[in-house]
């Protein structure tokens, strides 16, 4: 239940027996190895993570629609515990949640003169020891973040920022669920992967409807099926499911409310190889098979990046900067992929991938040496069954 001392308003001067504003806004001269990858808006402006000094790790919100990308640290009193979360929200400030005893404790952090401000919004009491609460990925107006309580045999949706009074319980699903991922603008229709029996199926829940939910994604009754990414612009699904391989998971796609079956192309099942795709580009209306997709992929020799499109029938793969905040990214309309990093050097950089623009398909080409190499050209993706995605239906 929401903690009723909510909506406190203070600010936070660092402990300097522990990280220091100081120490950490001089030059940010700290140790940057091992810090967490970041978060974004999903209109691109702000980025927030964790970022580390020495052993103790802060929050450090990240300003990226400027002339040039630039951090601001937002330490509190004392170092963040293990399993604390942050998320920029499109004002600049960034929510952050402190998991203490089975009590989630959630706060927006700012940055005030020398100090850290914080306003208290409440907290998530998890009592049982087998509820998991985390946050879901970034809305889409910005303004507004949510939670979701993985409980043993049911799940909850919170919000937990940009409610009226603290975090507000908003639907109880039945199942175990994972993922999240929006499938509009506005943030309404909400693709979570629930567990029922053993198996796993994306749904949709509605947030205006007391979480109305609905099928999204069923191509055979005895797979998994799983929502990894969704474009709300153009339509196109990256999904995962052990359906055309039974007992490997393949990444497929397919097109929201589309009667043609979901396709598992041979390019985004690279041997030895694991993909992970996190950010698509935007802007391509009603065109989903020329929608870039940006992947991570990670090898034994390492991790990098990967550009897919449906129409290249290609994975293009690509050398990641330097101290990349592995897995976060995005994407501008004309096609540039962003991705932000951090060394010692250059502590707070974005670097700008020109990605090979879409063409007709071509003959295969020469198997790929390394991770700037481009794929081989495979064979048209044959459907595994007339399996259509759910049509949202709004009333």
């Amino acid at each position: 239940m929401p903690d009723p001392g909510a909506t406190s308003d203070r600010a936070v001067t660092p402990d300097h027996g522990a990280t220091s504003n100081r120490s950490v806004t001089a030059g940010h001269a700290v140790e940057r190895r091992g810090s967490a990858g970041c978060v974004i808006t999903a209109g691109g402006a702000y980025g927030a993570r964790l970022a580390r000094d020495g052993d103790c790790w802060f929050p450090e919100r990240w300003t990226l629609d400027g002339p040039e990308p630039y951090a601001v640290p937002l330490p509190g009193n004392q170092p963040e515990e293990p399993g604390t979360e942050v998320q920029p929200m499109a004002d600049g400030r960034v929510l952050i949640r402190r998991p203490t005893d089975g009590r989630h404790a959630f706060s927006l952090l700012y940055p005030t003169g020398p100090c850290t401000g914080e306003l208290t919004l409440g907290a998530v009491e998890c009592p049982d020891e087998g509820t998991r609460l985390h946050l879901l990925p970034p809305a889409p107006c910005g303004e507004r973040a949510y939670a979701l309580a993985v409980g043993r045999h049911s799940t909850a949706v919170w919000l937990v920022a940009g409610g009226t009074f603290g975090p507000e319980h908003l639907a109880e699903i039945p199942g175990r669920c994972s993922g999240g991922v929006w499938l509009d603008r506005t943030g309404r229709m909400l693709a979570l992967d629930r567990e029922v029996d053993g198996r796993t199926k994306a749904v949709v829940v509605d947030l205006e409807r007391g979480g109305e939910v609905s099928p999204l994604l069923q191509i055979a009754a005895d797979s998994d099926d799983r929502l990894l990414l969704a474009d709300p612009d153009s339509g196109l699904l990256l999904i995962s499911s052990d359906a055309p391989s039974p007992g490997e998971a393949r990444l497929g796609w397919g097109v929201l409310g589309s009667m043609l079956p979901v396709r598992f192309p041979e390019s985004l099942r690279p041997p030895d190889l694991t993909l992970t795709p996190f950010a698509s580009q935007p802007g391509q209306a009603l065109l989903p098979e020329a929608c870039a997709v940006a992947l991570r992929i990670d090898g034994s020799y390492g991790t990098w990046v990967g550009v897919w499109r449906p129409a290249d029938r290609q994975l293009h793969q690509l050398t990641a900067p330097d101290g990349w905040l592995a897995g976060s990214g995005l994407w501008t309309p004309e096609g540039v992929l962003r991705l932000p990093y951090a060394t010692e050097a250059e502590p707070c950089g974005v670097a700008p991938l020109t990605t090979p623009s879409a063409t007709p398909p071509s003959s295969p080409a020469a198997p790929p040496a390394g991770p700037t190499t481009t794929a081989p050209a495979a064979p048209r993706p044959v459907p595994l069954q007339q399996a259509p995605l759910g049509r949202l239906v709004t009333k």
